[in-house]
């Protein structure tokens, strides 16, 4: 037999206490943050954090635990796609309960309960390890890229110029030869020629 809860029960019954357990809860995950009174979220807060554990397991069993605690599907199928991911990086302390102003009417202490999806100071500080990180590292491959490029031998490319040189020298001096060798042959065939009869005339 179950052992009686101490004190006063939510709702007067165990099974009434459930269901206002799990409508808080489902409204906490829809909305983000949600106000109810001090009573309520002392045990909302345990409640939640404990669905939260069983969502960022993700495993089959967690997930028909959390679908028997809660009774609609489209939270439940919320809390592990998308809320469950923003928890990675926190071990507990899902949760965060701010007190209120007191009911108007019955005086009750209220608080305003909310989800804690901020990222924590630790897992920014590794993220941007991280990343600058990745930075070196990159700035590092550009240097071993550029350290492994072929240096330009200065010696042969002074001997490559120096051979355009001779070369270019060789060819002007045999347009030259050719020139000259043209001419030549130009005036031995004009002295090979018959003189004419006005030439003889002339002479």
């Amino acid at each position: 037999m179950p052992t009686p809860k101490k004190g006063a029960r939510l709702g007067g019954s165990a099974k009434h206490q459930e269901h206002i357990l799990a409508n808080l809860a489902q409204s906490l995950f829809e909305h983000g943050a949600i106000k109810t009174t001090e009573a309520k979220a002392k045990m909302l807060r345990p409640y939640a954090e404990k669905l939260i554990t069983k969502a960022k397991r993700g495993t089959i069993a967690d997930r028909r635990a959390v679908a028997a605690e809660l009774p609609n599907k489209e939270i439940v199928a919320y809390l592990f796609n998308e809320l469950a991911p923003q928890f990675e990086g926190r071990d507990g302390g899902y949760t965060r309960s701010i007190k209120l102003e007191n009911r108007a009417g019955d005086n009750a202490p209220m608080v305003h309960i909310s989800l804690v999806t901020e990222e924590l100071v630790s897992t920014a500080a590794t993220r941007t390890a991280r990343a600058a990180a990745s930075r070196e590292a990159e700035a590092a491959k550009v240097e071993a890229a550029a350290s492994e490029e072929p240096a330009v031998d200065e010696t042969a490319v002074e001997l490559n110029e120096a051979q355009a040189a001779e070369v270019e020298t060789a060819q002007v001096e045999a347009d030259a030869q050719a020139a000259e060798a043209s001419n030549e042959a130009a005036i031995e065939a004009q002295a090979a020629e018959p003189e004419s009869p006005e030439q003889e005339q002339q002479k």
